[in-house]
């Protein structure tokens, strides 16, 4: 234990209160970070060509290896566009962060909810009444420190006192976290009805949890009445259609400055009403649902502002968790705030309450017009549909964890991965493009690419796993093999040397430069190698908890995972609206898989590979 200790502990403090001034040494730090290097263009087209074998038929392969030829040209579009890339990287802090964040979030149309914005499940909490409730909102304000890697950092400032904006082509982010317009209060929402709650004194000390306690329940008692506008459901909205609301709603000076106090705020707390009893099996997967999209109109997900990037939830039945707006953050620093903050709240807190009266939080008023009202309409149509199409399932893998694959001296998460690609091709036929998410934070300002779960190696496994003629050492030496080309992926992939960004880069350089569309980006396979039925993320936490978040295409499953010492969490989506896709069905073949691969490993003497 001590070790872990050591290891976690922070090296580069970043204190809210400080957010006005960055640390110098946060700076110095961020500084030294290496630069996102543009990886050799030929590298990419082969390592391209090798990720389609496995997932395109044999005649399209030979068309794409034509349009790669073409591309790759000596003073070919190909070099041009890289050599355009080459002086974006020259030029800017990172070649791809801007890019990357209005392709991937902000240009993006659809609604923040499901289709982009994770949650987060933790541990249910007991308490057995409202006092209980609020008690565990206060440990939930990290408004102590937060650990530093030496990883980019910038994240981190991202989080708070942020908000997504929505526009008519493309949305914007404002950060009020930095400079003078800091404001010193968070957000808290109770059936429907918004708040302003200070959480620093005027002379800049935090307030400490029995003044916050005591402000809630002033909150709570103030906001009973439950037939008020749920004027946040506005924000689960196609994001053109949120952004004529939204104008719409600012017109009016109350409205406007409600608005702005929101966003303002450094994160949100929502204190949900109870959602309907469930028994335990099927527990933690609707509260995956609440922490995603609240349930409905009818529950709680009028109990949000989903363009907040930070939304601590905490509901009367001890359910809690949270939501975030993926476009300025990753899971793992949202994770790691978490953990941070779960242990803050097991310290005991001996601070004396000091006797200032505090100001009653203010109340944020809404004048809705029936122009408004006519708009809330419209979003809870839209909205319930969502939640009907949703399917989502979390599961807890009892038979081991990490320590299994440890003990065989394999990647853990290899392992599941692999699992995956086994569990989708029993109940495909065939394998599918599949995408992990890699952390570029080894770099200044780095985001992530993608980790090619689906390989050629991986096929060669899951084909042969299943044929009785195959004896068990081949298959284990197949299944190393997958293994060992999953981690040499994402070792590429952490030192920047994947291809999704590579050739999003091209693709984009090429719409700068103003120059007709590379063919290879035309192309079926191009289609075929985007279209991600398998969306997945290893999200690990200290914490028992597991983050979620919706498929990225119709016909695909959203896998989220968090491997703990003995067990895994598994949180699996998938759209009602596709027939072929069912989350119980892959969390079922996934389970199968895993165990599978495990008596595999142990009934076969360890080989030489």
């Amino acid at each position: 234990e001590n070790v872990r200790q050591k290891q976690a502990k922070p090296c580069g403090l970043v204190k809210p209160v400080a957010l006005g001034k960055l640390p110098g040494r946060y700076l110095a730090h961020q500084e030294g970070l290496p630069r996102l290097p543009v990886p050799a263009l030929q590298q990419t087209l082969d390592r391209y060509l090798l990720a389609l074998q496995p997932i395109v038929s044999e005649e399209e392969l030979n068309h794409t290896k034509g349009l790669v030829d073409e591309f790759r040209k000596s003073g070919g579009i190909g070099e041009r566009l890289q050599q355009g890339l080459q002086r974006r990287a020259r030029k800017t802090e990172n070649w791809l962060s801007e890019w990357w964040l209005k392709n991937a979030y902000l240009e993006y149309r659809l609604p923040v909810v499901v289709h982009s914005s994770p949650g987060v499940v933790l541990p249910k909490q007991e308490f057995l009444d409202r006092q209980g409730q609020l008690r565990e909102t206060l440990k939930t304000l990290p408004v102590e420190y937060l650990g530093g890697k030496p990883l980019c950092m910038n994240q981190y400032y991202q989080i708070f006192s942020s908000c997504r904006i929505p526009g008519p082509k493309h949305d914007s982010i404002v950060n009020y976290a930095k400079g003078k317009k800091w404001s010193p209060h968070i957000t808290v929402v109770h059936n429907f009805q918004f708040f302003e709650l200070a959480v620093y004194s005027s002379d800049g000390s935090p307030l400490i949890a029995d003044q916050i306690f005591i402000q809630l329940e002033k909150i709570w008692n103030t906001s009973l009445q439950t037939n008020k506008e749920p004027i946040g459901i506005l924000t689960t909205n196609h994001r053109n259609s949120w952004a004529k609301a939204y104008n719409n709603l600012i017109k009016d000076k109350t409205n406007k400055e409600s608005v702005r106090s929101i966003e303002k705020s450094i994160f949100i707390v929502c204190l949900d009403a109870p959602m309907p009893r469930a028994s335990e099996d099927i527990y933690k997967s609707r509260v995956a649902a609440q922490m995603l999209h609240g349930g409905g109109s009818r529950w709680n997900s009028g109990n949000r502002w989903f363009d907040k990037t930070l939304q601590f939830i905490i509901a009367e039945d001890g359910s809690c968790g949270l939501a975030y707006e993926h476009a300025p953050s990753e899971g793992p620093p949202i994770v790691t705030l978490l953990d941070h903050v779960v242990e803050y709240t097991k310290k005991p807190q001996h601070v004396r309450s000091p006797m200032i009266p505090l100001q009653m939080p203010k109340k944020l008023r809404f004048n809705i017009t029936p122009e408004i009202k006519n708009d809330i309409e419209k979003a809870k149509q839209n909205l319930n549909i969502m939640v009907q199409d949703l399917d989502i399932k979390v599961t807890v893998f009892h038979y081991f964890g990490k320590n299994f694959p440890k003990s065989e001296k394999l990647s853990p998460d290899a392992f599941i991965q692999m699992a995956l690609q086994l569990a989708y091709y029993r109940m495909y036929g065939q394998p599918c493009a599949t995408y992990e998410s890699a952390s570029l934070r080894m770099f200044h300002l780095g985001r992530t690419d993608t980790i090619r779960s689906a390989s050629v190696s991986s096929l060669k496994f899951v084909e042969a796993m299943d044929k009785p003629n195959k004896q068990n050492q081949e298959k284990v030496d197949l299944l190393r093999r997958a293994m060992q080309a999953h981690r040499q992926y994402t070792d590429m992939a952490l030192t920047g040397n994947a291809i999704d960004r590579h050739l999003l880069g091209l693709k984009l350089q090429a719409i700068e430069d103003l120059v007709s569309m590379p063919e290879l980006f035309m192309d079926t396979a191009y289609a075929v190698a985007m279209h991600f039925n398998l969306s997945t993320s290893q999200v690990p936490a200290k914490t028992d908890c597991v983050m979620c978040f919706g498929p990225v295409v119709p016909d695909g499953y959203g896998v989220c995972y968090n491997p703990m010492e003995e067990h895994i969490n598994f949180a699996i989506s998938a759209f009602n609206s596709c027939a072929e896709t069912n989350a119980a069905h892959l969390a079922h073949y996934l389970e199968t898989a895993l165990l599978d691969m495990r008596l595999l490993l142990q009934s076969t003497p360890k080989s030489k590979l």
